[in-house]
């Protein structure tokens, strides 16, 4: 896992008002989003990150530096 479950979790908090302000600004320069649009857009975006989040940091699946080091202590 990339991210704590912690910093996750504050991530995704902040992404209800960033998507809120995101159709403000939006509308500054005619671009309007529906609620479904925001919300459609939001889901994009928290599937992306949940995805990232949850890659392997170096690629392989199996172990990580960070659990080897670890467990040799």
């Amino acid at each position: 896992m990339r991210i704590s479950k912690a910093g996750l979790l504050v991530v995704l908090a902040f992404l209800a008002p960033i998507l809120v302000e995101l159709r403000t600004v939006l509308a500054w320069f005619d671009i309007h989003l529906s609620v479904l649009e925001t919300v459609a857009l939001g889901g994009i975006l928290v599937a992306a990150i949940l995805v990232w989040a949850f890659l392997p940091e170096d690629g392989d699946e199996t172990t990580s530096e960070r659990d080897v080091s670890n467990s040799e202590l």
